[in-house]
């Protein structure tokens, strides 16, 4: 994956058509499409083998595939600059390879093997990388928007301009602390972007069923936090909303909400069948709003690339995926010596 840049100026904006933040959506130019293509398509791949290398035992624990919800990562990280961070919960494996963590060391770490991100001890809820300012997938339900929100302390702190991506799910909406770190947040102005993926199940359960408010943008209300919904299935709209909210947060404004309704084609978890919900309904997003299909189908209308091209993408993304499980299952897994390593006494 490359390096994140900041990119405004590789797209343009574009009058209201759709639902980014306040209505609009970002025109992308060539580079732009292709850029968001290939990034959701690493991640769609990297997530479907994931998925196999769980059927086949080399991943235990826990399994959280991101598999239909690629444009809202893909979306917002587009809009960063270094410096910024991003914090999520345990549907990380796509936050992780668009901060341009290499897929070797994240597959690795799944499969807990020596070379990955924390060593072959943490798995999904326990990666992070300073280095890439990703700090960490957490496995407590809702307790990184407190960190997140720490983040933004921090930045307001040391007088930078860095933002704080604080990602969240419907689900970790409801928890306590969301709305303890809301009201810092808001007190102190801090510049926190807080990233509600709408999915609709939380862990299996409606959001119509659980929730007595179901729309999430409104979470911040109480606050006086600013609060917009987003076509979370469309990488445009989430890229416009992004580039408003982190200007938004830049520009001394305080925190701001956006949630980003979005879809998980598969369970909750890889041990989550998913009888909660119809076929039908799957494969209706999965037919009618697939966020890369939607992608693609532009770049050939467009004739940014032709069909040989796309594949040849896909077959590079392949490679790269297949090369990632490879290390993963060879690698050697962690010497006892690691069991006293990281503790804090």
């Amino acid at each position: 994956m490359a390096p994140r840049k900041t990119a405004t100026a590789a797209s343009r904006k574009k009058p209201a058509e759709k639902s980014g933040l306040n209505g609009g959506i970002t025109d992308f130019d060539k580079a732009a499409e292709i850029k968001a293509y290939s990034e959701m398509l690493m991640i769609r791949r990297f997530e479907e083998k994931a998925g196999q290398l769980y059927g086949m035992g080399f991943i235990g624990g826990f399994c959280h595939l991101y598999i239909g919800q690629e444009a809202v990562v893909v979306g917002m990280q587009m809009a960063l600059k270094d410096g910024d961070q991003v914090i999520t919960g345990y549907r990380d494996h796509g936050h992780m390879l668009v901060c341009g963590m290499e897929p070797r060391g994240v597959m690795a770490e799944l499969t807990g093997r020596r070379d990955g991100y924390s060593r072959g001890k943490g798995g999904s809820m326990h990666m992070f990388s300073k280095e890439k300012d990703f700090y960490g997938g957490h496995g407590i339900v809702g307790g990184q928007v407190s960190l997140g929100t720490g983040l933004g302390f921090a930045n307001r702190y040391r007088g930078n301009d860095n933002v704080s991506l604080t990602y969240f799910g419907d689900g970790a909406a409801n928890q306590g602390q969301v709305y303890e770190s809301f009201n810092m947040a808001a007190l102190w102005k801090l510049p926190v972007v807080y990233i509600i993926e709408n999915n609709r199940y939380a862990m299996g359960t409606s959001t119509e069923r659980s929730t007595a408010q179901s729309n999430f943008s409104l979470r911040g209300a109480s606050f006086g936090i600013p609060g917009h919904q987003v076509d979370g299935m469309d990488v445009r709209a989430v890229h416009a909303a992004a580039i408003e909210a982190v200007a938004h947060c830049r520009a001394g404004k305080g925190p701001i909400i956006l949630e980003m309704l979005t879809y998980r084609y598969r369970g909750h978890s890889m041990s989550d069948p998913a009888k909660y919900r119809t076929k039908d309904e799957v494969q209706k997003m999965r037919s009618e709003h697939d966020p890369i299909e939607q992608v693609k189908a532009r770049i050939l209308k467009l004739k940014h690339a032709g069909e040989d091209d796309l594949k040849a993408i896909d077959k590079q993304v392949r490679e790269v995926v297949a090369d990632a499980a490879d290390f993963a299952q060879n690698n050697p897994e962690p010497d006892a010596s690691e069991l006293y390593t990281d503790i804090l006494l």
